[in-house]
């Protein structure tokens, strides 16, 4: 067990403490049964979440900048 040893304001303004996560937006139960046969439903749900999206939002890959280019030898 460990305790928080800090707090912070969270981006609406509130007191909140380390150890804290954010709530899922699609809840997936995980069960033994499923993680023992080497399933992962919760990878495999926000795999079809994405694909879901991929079709029904536009998408517009950006250019990719240059790379740097200190380091390099003359």
């Amino acid at each position: 067990m460990i305790a928080p040893r800090g707090g912070f304001f969270d981006l609406d303004g509130k007191w909140d403490v380390e150890n804290v996560g954010i709530a899922p937006d699609i809840y997936v139960e995980l069960t033994p049964k499923e993680a023992n046969a080497g399933r992962d439903p919760q990878l495999e749900r926000a795999v079809q979440e994405a694909m879901r999206l991929l079709e029904t939002k536009a998408f517009q890959r950006k250019a990719e900048p240059a790379p740097p280019e200190w380091g390099k030898r003359k």
